[in-house]
């Protein structure tokens, strides 16, 4: 009898946590699957000391270290996210590590700006589209923002947490290549991207379709127009969308036939060389007065080296440039493209950089990073290198509850992050984790500022890449313009700029807006 009603206790408190796994909102693992899946906050807990003697250290997994995650997700939440007992980095030993140098003294820095505020504002040292006089040219509120992620690759319920997270925070976020959904509209602001096959503003037969782009910018908050050329996941490859993921609301989106393969081819049709690009970039500027861009990963710099001579002239141009990193990123792809195809970010940024630095062209684009930018570490190097924002894409993800599982290319994502999923999906809360998403923007902005505090100027797009060494080991290291081949004054705003920025953070806000859920 005592075994039994042990038993039933046993099955009646199962059942108990079942129900509330399955009902509760805050986590989606829990959500999809209950009471099996508290094991892995209990492997979560006691990781470290599993770590310590039979896995890995702190700073070995990878794309991103167990750290770095526990960064995100303490920022994320809200949580205390420093760290005890010094760096878990071998700094006696590791090649390539970033050291930034602080200054013992600076200039008067503006005291409207708070660092320890999570809400102090940074906005972008440019006005994005200014320099060339595009009607809609804005400046933009924040120098971080969310990176190009298409519904079909995220769920609706990630794309809805990451816009009102953007909304909250103040960010902006990229729609990705897959056409502006219904989940993208909940109240944050967009740039709409525009890739190779021309979802969303599309003919029948594939080829670009400028009314359709029109109707699509006029019908949502859409602040400038993304031209993909390539991305760091898969560059110089086009996507496939099996048939059998081309759903009723992803077609209707996408502009294409439900159930059937839907292939984007690896270039454009719409042009065919930086000369007839540049001729599409002016004609999208006209037509919607919008902002126009290029996204590319980096590989032959002949196309950058001919776009700055073209650029030169003054009479076409892009607004500005996002610079995708080869390291990979949230797309599927085979891994010769993930693991070798395109230079890694501080590479290419700074070679694309070098190519407009020499014509003296720098302060009349902006210049977007992106490619693990999400940690303050290499935001830091990226705005030192003449980054002038950042875009997060799988720090994005972390932060509303991925887990690095790493099965976004199996449609079996366990967070409902990445899937397309019914069941996996609705254990995604889009309301709380966009609170998560816009906390942990608000954080990484703040420990910019913080951090740009500390090497004494008044914003991130003023660290130069003077104020930033790469260790080579115990023995050797070399500031950010002597390993990437800098000159002089390259990574710095031009004077104008830099009193224009430094003299705008000076201005005390009017009133200070809480955000709300």
């Amino acid at each position: 009898m005592k075994a039994r009603s042990i038993g039933t206790a046993t099955a009646t408190g199962l059942a108990l946590m079942a129900a509330r796994d399955l009902f509760q909102k805050k986590h989606a693992l829990l959500r999809n699957f209950p009471v099996i899946g508290h094991a892995r906050y209990l492997l979560e807990t006691i990781g470290p000391e599993l770590r310590q003697y039979i896995v890995t250290t702190n700073e070995e997994e990878r794309p991103f270290s167990r750290d770095q995650r526990t960064w995100i997700y303490a920022s994320a939440k809200e949580e205390n996210n420093y760290f005890g007992f010094g760096t878990d980095v071998d700094v006696e030993h590791v090649q390539g590590h970033a050291y930034l140098k602080q200054r013992t003294f600076a200039d008067t820095l503006p005291d409207a700006q708070d660092p320890q505020d999570p809400q102090a504002p940074l906005p972008s040292a440019k006005v994005l589209g200014g320099p060339r006089g595009r009607a809609k040219a804005f400046r933009p509120a924040s120098v971080v923002n969310i990176s190009a992620m298409s519904f079909g690759s995220l769920s609706g319920a990630a794309i809805t947490a990451l816009n009102k997270g953007a909304a909250l925070a103040g960010t902006m976020q990229n729609t990705g290549e897959g056409g502006l959904s219904p989940y993208h509209r909940n109240g944050g602001d967009l740039v709409l991207q525009i890739g190779t096959a021309y979802f969303g503003c599309r003919n029948e037969d594939g080829t670009f379709s400028l009314d359709k782009l029109k109707d699509v910018v006029a019908g949502a908050p859409v602040k400038a127009i993304e031209i993909k050329l390539s991305q760091g996941a898969k560059p110089g490859l086009g996507g496939m969308l099996p048939g059998a993921k081309v759903t009723p609301e992803i077609a209707e989106i996408r502009g294409i036939p439900p159930g059937k393969d839907a292939a984007s081819p690896s270039r454009h049709t719409a042009f065919s060389d930086v000369d007839s690009m540049l001729d599409f970039v002016e004609l999208l500027a006209t037509e919607t007065g919008l902002p126009v861009g290029v996204k590319s990963a980096v590989g032959e710099m002949d196309f950058w080296q001919e776009l700055a001579t073209l650029m030169a002239r003054g009479d076409r141009g892009v607004d500005f440039v996002t610079i995708d990193g080869g390291e990979g990123g949230t797309g599927a792809a085979p891994l010769i493209f993930t693991d070798s195809v395109s230079l890694p970010f501080r590479m290419g940024f700074s070679r694309v950089y070098g190519a407009f630095a020499e014509l003296g062209l720098t302060d009349d684009l902006t210049f977007i990073g992106s490619g693990k930018l999400g940690l303050p570490e290499n935001a830091a190097v990226a705005f030192a290198l003449g980054a002038d924002m950042i875009n997060v894409g799988r720090e994005a993800m972390l932060s509303i509850g991925c887990i690095q599982a790493q099965k976004c290319h199996t449609d079996r994502c366990p967070t409902g992050v990445a899937t397309q999923n019914p069941w996996l999906v609705r254990g995604l809360d889009p309301t709380s984790k966009a609170t998560r998403a816009a906390a942990y923007l608000r954080t990484l902005r703040k420990e910019l500022m913080k951090v740009s505090s500390a090497i004494g100027v008044a914003h991130p797009a003023l660290i130069t890449a003077t104020d930033i060494e790469i260790m080579n080991g115990d023995y050797d290291a070399r500031t950010l313009a002597g390993v990437y081949g800098y000159k002089d004054g390259w990574g710095k705003l031009g004077p104008h700029l830099a009193d224009e920025i430094t003299a705008l953070l000076a201005i005390k806000p009017t009133s200070v807006q809480k955000p709300t859920a």
